[in-house]
This record gives structure tokens, sequence and C-alpha cells, in this order.
């Protein structure tokens, strides 16, 4: 599970990034939920997060319905 949802987040990153090599997701697991911890290039922060934070709620979305369907939880947060 924990692979396929951090093999998710960077895709879905480095689709959206100028720097795809900056982008790094760490994965910390907690007891029921895992955070997927996502970086990228300060360049490309406002990227990720979109207009109003759309794009970071999108990605959200994505994460939380592939972890859903993975009977898991998961949260991801974007770090600078």
């Amino acid at each position: 599970m924990a692979v396929e949802m951090k093999e998710l987040v960077v895709y879905i990153a480095r689709a959206l990034v100028d720097k795809p090599d900056e982008v790094s997701v760490n994965e910390v697991q907690a007891e029921q939920t895992s955070v997927l911890e996502l970086r990228v290039a300060k360049d490309d922060m406002g990227k990720v997060i979109g207009k109003q934070g759309r794009t970071a709620k999108a990605i959200r979305t994505v994460v939380n319905a592939a972890a859903t369907k993975m009977k898991k939880r998961a949260v991801l947060e974007i770090l600078e």
C-alpha cells in the first residue's frame, strides 16, 4: 500500500512541476494513518498548491480516494 501511494503522489507532483528531479515524498506511518510528506523545489511550490489551494486539494482528494479503496487512511502534507 505504502509504495503505491508514494508513487502516486510522486507521479502527480512530477507532472506539475518544472524541476521533477527535486520532487521527494517521505512516508511516516502512524497508527491508523499514513502521512505523505511532499517536498518540491521552492520555485514549484505555487504549481503544486495552485490558486487558492485548488491543486493541493485535488491531489489530496485523489490520495484519499486511493487510500479509501485500500481501506486505509492517508494524509498529504506539502512541506516547504
